[in-house]
């Protein structure tokens, strides 16, 4: 059996994914039924190589747009639930700001109201364990980042099951965001945050002193700072990588000089993720097709990877040790 083949039938977990950059294009034609195959690979997909960050965010903008009713956010992430089926995904945290979904006056209550029940009807159809992460963003005032905190409170007990700081690292500072991640701090909310990305081994520090996460969205240029290494190999902080769409917005020219071969090796927990499903145009199992032939990767430290993201998901110990065993039956080598 072909790697690609393998790779496709292995159960997969995914932390790192965003449901408003994971548009597929069947999806985009059943809500703008005029979209072309050109129309879509334009608006929805980033080029092979963005100028930045921001560029590639900016790609999200026209499914933000299609993403603005209830009946629009529903069929997005039913789809985004068949695609995951389809990749052999047996978890997936998805995350996204729900005060993006406000246009068309939807309560920000209604829209994770919606997505929330829309991953319930998700899980019962396709039979994949999976959570919701609510972001806030970069260049969002206190009083936003504190509403979206708030909305995760609101909805414990749900598929909600964590907080996110997303969006431009390297235009805006910290300080809109503190006193959100204090509060999530101060009422047990499981988070993680977009660091060392679009800025270097400083912006991974400063999150952590700060924000406190278990997680590090990105975090692939701790690679730069050997120190910092050492720290989170010993405090267990959670690396979720995500090589294409590193590729993509210019951080590493290539794979063959992107860090995750030098994460793993230095011991640092990490899972591989795609970020962004339709704007980085991949599956996980390209992700694992990529990592082979980069590094030459196989079963071995992918299941390393799956049992690493197990550990740190944001969901119960029941249903971390039925992935567990999972990923442990089917990862033989």
């Amino acid at each position: 059996m072909n790697s690609k083949i393998l790779f496709q039938q292995l159960p997969k977990v995914e932390l790192h994914l965003h449901l408003d950059c994971s548009l597929s294009f069947e999806v985009v034609k059943q809500l703008l039924p005029e979209t072309t195959e050109a129309d879509y690979q334009k608006d929805f997909v980033g080029p092979a190589k963005c100028n930045d960050l921001n560029d590639y965010i900016n790609k999200a903008i026209k499914s933000i747009e299609i993403m603005q009713t209830a009946e629009q956010l529903r069929l997005v992430t039913m789809d985004l639930f068949r695609q995951l089926k389809a990749d052999n995904v047996i978890y997936a945290e998805i995350r996204f700001a729900p005060l993006q979904h406000l246009q068309n006056g939807l309560s920000p209550i209604e829209v994770v109201a919606t997505v929330n029940d829309a991953c319930e009807a998700g899980i019962k159809a396709y039979g994949i364990e999976a959570g919701i992460i609510l972001c806030t963003l970069r260049h969002y005032s206190e009083t936003q980042s504190m509403q979206t905190v708030e909305l995760v409170e609101a909805f414990k007990g749900t598929r909600v099951v964590g907080f996110d700081i997303a969006a431009d690292e390297a235009g805006f500072p910290i300080d809109n965001h503190i006193k959100a991640f204090e509060f999530a701090q101060s009422h047990h909310i499981r988070c993680t945050a977009h660091a060392g990305e679009a800025k270097g081994p400083e912006s991974v520090w400063e999150t952590l002193q700060h924000f406190h996460p278990e997680r590090i969205g990105h975090g692939v240029r701790s690679a730069e700072d050997p120190q910092l290494l050492k720290h989170l190999k010993a405090h267990q902080i959670h690396l979720e990588v995500c090589p294409s769409s590193n590729i993509k917005i210019n951080i590493f020219d290539t794979i063959a000089s992107h860090t995750a071969n030098m994460i793993y090796e230095s011991g640092v927990s990490m899972s591989i993720n795609t970020d962004g499903r339709g704007i980085a145009n991949v599956t996980l199992t390209d992700e694992y097709n990529l990592m082979k032939k980069a590094f030459n990767w196989n079963i071995e430290q992918l299941k390393k990877c799956n049992l690493e993201a197990v550990a740190h998901a944001f969901t119960s110990e029941a249903i971390k040790a039925k992935l567990k065993q999972q990923i442990e039956d089917a990862y033989v080598f």
